[in-house]
């Protein structure tokens, strides 16, 4: 008998089912292979009433949507009776938008779920026409939490109750809970940190198939979805881009010296980066200031939104602990489970450079959050920003310490960047 593949659940799937029984739609958009379909089929099992599923790359099903969308329902719903209509890929569809409202309109009792995998499509094309009538959430690869998952579900309950006590740290003011099983956590963090969470990546221990799998997601999704997608025609010089980007990952971005390596002008450097964060490859971050002349604010940081993407862009999958980028991944781990985590966040930086990595914006309240692979002291931008903002709390992510100190009256928490 064939061994059933084990399906993981994404913690985005209990907000979704929270809103099933609404009119609203409910949209899925994310990069290719993060798991869009997956989730949508583990909702689809799970609902009892009347449901249908339409994948929009058969070209039959997506000529039918374009030219008679209400055909749709009608061939598969039942008179009087609630309606669950799932599509994947809805950014195939000519006038996607536009179908989507008429179905809403013209039918009461469907609910739609649908899934993209561009955010500037579904942003031009898709969302103008739905404004009102849908929910619309971002999937990203499986975060830390949701990679222990799949790796050790008791060390998944560990990590839930420290990354908690971190979390009432940040958000209450409360001390964070002394770590265990540190040997184990940092070898899983290891291996998160340079292959990243495709749910492909993650099916596998081989770590010959765990670079294929990424290279592949490389090829596919970079060098065809997207170039072709785009009708970028320079493919070279995007590619070096890319290259150059993933090279520079937690640095500020100079769209400057970028333009001037590529030999290409200003403006064709933003457009692609404009590509880059609506298809979900990098984030860029911006600084925090409150109206001080001193700060700088129109760089941006530049992070990707999956360390293994990264690392087949460059092609490195050498191990962590024989790494000279070590320090930008761990920084780069840190803004990625910070950002999933729905924090606001900027790094923090004056014309003197004195800089903190992030800074979160809670409650009225601001913490810094320095990253720090190995020289842990307190340095000059901690005691820059404590004497400014008067901060309560101030959060030292490591690799492996633990521990507290003081500045003046705020309390600075060492914690290992597996509480994340």
């Amino acid at each position: 008998m064939e061994k059933k593949e084990k399906i993981y659940r994404r913690k985005i799937e209990d907000v979704l089912v929270k809103h099933l029984d609404r009119k609203e739609m409910l949209g899925i958009k994310g990069a290719r292979q993060v798991g869009k379909t997956t989730l949508l089929k583990i909702i689809y099992e799970k609902t009892k009433a009347k449901k249908n599923f339409i994948n929009m790359d058969l070209p039959e099903m997506r000529r039918t949507m374009e030219e008679n969308p209400v055909d749709i329902v009608k061939r598969y719903k039942e008179e009087r009776k609630k309606f669950y209509l799932f599509i994947d890929e809805i950014q195939r569809v000519k006038n996607a938008g536009e179908k989507l409202k008429i179905i809403y309109d013209e039918f009461q009792d469907v609910k739609i779920l649908f899934s993209g995998s561009s955010s500037l499509e579904l942003k031009a094309e898709i969302l103008p026409f739905l404004v009102g009538r849908a929910f619309i959430f971002e999937l990203y690869s499986f975060d830390f939490e949701e990679f222990l998952q799949t790796k050790d579900e008791g060390l998944l309950k560990i990590f839930r109750e420290k990354n908690e006590s971190l979390r009432k740290t940040i958000d209450d003011h409360d001390e964070p809970q002394p770590p265990s099983f540190e040997s184990e956590f940092l070898h899983l963090l290891k291996e998160y940190l340079v292959f990243g969470g495709y749910p492909e990546v993650l099916k596998t221990e081989d770590k010959e198939t765990k670079e294929m799998i990424l290279k592949n997601i490389y090829s596919l999704y970079i060098e065809k979805d997207i170039i072709s997608y785009f009708g970028i025609k320079e493919t070279t010089k995007f590619e070096d881009m890319l290259k150059m980007l993933a090279f520079r990952i937690s640095s500020l971005l100079s769209i400057t010296s970028i333009a001037s390596a590529l030999k290409t002008n200003f403006h064709k450097v933003e457009e692609y980066l404009e590509i880059l964060k609506h298809t979900y490859i990098i984030h860029l971050l911006r600084p925090f200031y409150r109206n001080l002349v001193t700060e700088l604010r129109k760089t941006q940081k530049l992070y990707f939104l999956d360390l293994g993407l990264r690392n087949a862009v460059i092609n490195n999958f050498v191990e962590f602990d024989n790494r000279p980028d070590g320090g930008a991944l761990l920084e780069n781990f840190v803004f990625r489970e910070l950002f999933t985590c729905g924090y606001s966040i900027n790094y923090w930086r004056t014309t003197g450079k004195t800089e903190i990595d992030f800074i979160i914006k809670e409650n009225g309240n601001v913490v810094p959050i320095e990253v720090k692979l190995t020289e842990t002291k307190l340095g000059k931008g901690f005691r820059s920003f404590i004497n400014t903002y008067k901060p309560e709390v101030a959060i030292l992510v490591t690799m492996d310490e633990f521990g507290k100190d003081k500045i003046d009256s705020c309390k600075i928490y060492k914690v290992p960047a597996y509480y994340l």
